[in-house]
């Protein structure tokens, strides 16, 4: 059960990677704050990946064609999915573009059960249930709080997206070195923001140089989001070589608290008891989940 801590310090990075990267969107945009967290997060993804594979002993490199090949499309995957999840919060709130995000858990466990051969029983499936319907509780747009055109969509387009390149990353880490999780993990992670980095860079460059420029400019707090990306998807990844991605998605669900507690401090923004009370039955789900 050790991947429950490392799932919950995930977490934590991945709301302050989040902010990090809210607070640069508006010159940047979408794209050029998706790059932030690749184009910066790959020096500390590298160091992070030769420190655990030299504190692993018997560590040892298994790069097949499976591994390239999720690698791969787990990285297009996360792109389209961190644009997705930004134009969420850009439309609403940070705290709600992050619940919106965690429709991936219902995800994590469908993708999981029909493409990857994910075994979990009746309980970790109520559990997701009970926390979907939280989220949509949480979701909904209610009162004050402003969903502009496109918000939802985007939102529950990058749970999706979320979830299926969790998976992708999964069948990487166990392709590569399945008996160290950690070395593993480490090493998907940078191999993964390498293609990410190259790959968005390029089309930055040649379709939006000004974004570029922005991310650029901005590389104080962009330092801050890749380092904190980087240490979250190494945690992440870790998690997913230990146990089915269904699961760590349920505990995952965790960053909903931590990302409204973010919010009201960072952003001013606020909770209904209304969305308190989702948040309440999404946590009673998230436990059912994890320990079912």
């Amino acid at each position: 059960m050790i991947w429950i801590p490392i799932t919950i310090a995930a977490t934590v990075f991945q709301v302050a990677r989040n902010a990090a990267q809210r607070s640069i969107m508006g010159g940047a945009g979408p794209w050029g704050a998706t790059l932030v967290r690749f184009l910066f997060g790959l020096p500390f993804a590298t160091v992070f990946a030769v420190v655990a594979w030299l504190a692993t002993p018997g560590a040892s490199a298994h790069p097949t064609p499976a591994f390239w090949l999720a690698c791969a499309a787990g990285a297009g995957l996360q792109i389209a999915a961190t644009a997705a999840q930004l134009t969420a919060m850009h439309r609403s709130t940070f705290a709600l573009g992050t619940a919106m995000q965690q429709s991936g858990l219902p995800f994590a466990l469908i993708w999981g059960a029909l493409f990857f051969g994910d075994e979990v029983g009746p309980v970790t499936w109520a559990g997701g249930l009970i926390a979907s319907v939280g989220l949509v509780a949480l979701t909904w747009p209610r009162g004050e709080v402003v969903m502009r055109k496109g918000a939802v969509t985007a939102g529950l387009g990058a749970g999706a997206m979320f979830a299926l390149c969790a998976n992708c990353f999964r069948q990487a880490g166990l392709a590569f070195d399945p008996a160290h999780a950690a070395a593993s993990a480490f090493v998907t992670v940078m191999v993964v923001q390498a293609i990410q980095t190259v790959a968005l860079t390029g089309y930055l460059a040649w379709r939006n140089p000004d974004a570029l420029k922005a991310v650029v400019a901005a590389w104080r707090q962009s330092l801050g989001a890749g380092f904190c990306g980087a240490a979250a998807s190494g945690l992440w990844f870790t998690a997913m070589t230990l146990s089915p991605v269904g699961p760590v998605r349920a505990v995952g669900v965790v960053e909903m608290p931590v990302a409204a507690i973010a919010g009201r401090r960072l952003f001013k923004e606020r909770l209904t008891l209304f969305q308190m009370a989702a948040g309440a039955i999404t946590a009673v789900g998230v436990v059912m989940a994890a320990l079912g």
